[in-house]
C-alpha cells in the first residue's frame, strides 16, 4: 500500500510541475508537457518507497 501511494504522490507532484512550471519555449521535456512530468514522478516515488 505504501507503493502506491508514493507512486501516486509522485505522479501528482510530477503533474503540478508540469502543468504550472510552464516552459516558453517548450523545449523543457519536464514542464512542456504534464504527462511526461508525472510519469517521470511516479517512477520516481516508485523508486524512493521501494527502496525502504
Amino acid at each position: 500500500m505504501k507503493i502506491v501511494i508514493g507512486v501516486f504522490a509522485g505522479a501528482a507532484i510530477g503533474f503540478a510541475v508540469g502543468y504550472f512550471g510552464k516552459c516558453q519555449s517548450g523545449m523543457c521535456p519536464l514542464t512542456s508537457n504534464p504527462w511526461i512530468s508525472a510519469t517521470l514522478g511516479a517512477l520516481f516515488g516508485l523508486m524512493l518507497t521501494a527502496a525502504k
